[in-house]
């Protein structure tokens, strides 16, 4: 199984880096468009959603993405930042104020429909993202995601290695705190040698602010992850689909991506309403 997970990961890094470099704005906004499709899907089956109504779901969702594209390409409004804005703001207060209280409180929504609402505050806002930094940089994409993929492969093997601690065993009995802990200390010498190549570690007070929050983005990247293990477990299934082998389902390979990129994301939108 970890040949295998090996094996998907690169294949499926190679074919991102293929994608983020060389593909045209058209050519990215489709791709973005099926990820979000595939992530719907996916969603729909977590929240027990069955037969038509998983095609009607992940349809709708499709089609809310892909009305919001349409409005970027045509221009149709003028204040498109705003109109990003609400979704990204969104995505943070649910990750930082209703994820952590809905974990500690074991909430567990029967509604189908709550349930499939939740899944477009989490999905729509991550492709948004995607589109909105690749548009900025493709190098801003990646590094993002990139700090995201470090502190999951160092929990991973971290955690193989070294865990003994429980992270939340009622949710995801295979998460340790050492597994966080191996996290924080790789994104933490990664940022550090980009503060030593670039310079930043010169200015102290900028670096000690860009390991802080490094830091907070491990810690809202283990909350993704938990979360979709939460989600799981309600809906009694080991991974979130069959798409990728040793991996699962897509949503299990961008859980940690969804509850990240959206704040980068609003900054931006910030930056260009100020």
């Amino acid at each position: 199984m970890l040949k295998q997970r090996i094996i998907t990961a690169i294949i499926l890094f190679v074919c991102f880096l293929a994608a983020v470099f060389t593909l045209p704005a058209l050519g990215w906004t489709i791709l973005v468009a099926l990820i979000v499709w595939q992530g719907a899907t996916e969603w729909a089956r977590l929240s027990n959603l069955t037969g038509s109504t998983v095609i009607i779901y992940s349809s709708i969702t499709l089609f809310l993405t892909l009305v919001m594209l349409w409005i970027d390409a045509r221009g149709v409004t003028q204040n498109i930042p705003s109109l990003h804005a609400f979704w990204y703001i969104a995505s943070v207060l649910f990750w930082v104020v209703f994820v952590p209280a809905w974990m500690i409180l074991g909430w567990h929504p029967r509604n189908r429909w709550i349930m499939a609402l939740v899944g477009w505050i989490v999905l729509i806002p991550t492709g948004l993202a995607m589109l909105d930094l690749r548009s900025v940089s493709p190098w801003l994409l990646l590094g993002v995601m990139f700090v995201v993929w470090l502190a999951d492969t160092a929990a991973y093997f971290t955690g193989r290695k070294f865990g003994k601690h429980k992270l939340a065993p009622s949710i995801s009995p295979g998460k340790t705190w050492e597994g966080v802990v191996g996290a924080l200390v790789f994104v933490t010498i990664y940022v550090s040698a980009i503060g030593w190549g670039t310079g930043l570690i010169k200015t102290y007070l900028v670096f000690a602010a860009a390991i802080i929050i490094s830091w907070f983005w491990v810690a809202l990247s283990v909350t993704g992850d938990l979360f979709e293990s939460a989600i799981k477990r309600q809906a009694g299934v080991k991974d979130s689909g069959t798409l990728l082998p040793g991996h699962g389902g897509l949503l299990d390979r961008i859980d940690a991506l969804t509850s990240t990129l959206p704040f980068v994301a609003l900054v931006l939108v910030f930056q260009k309403l100020a």
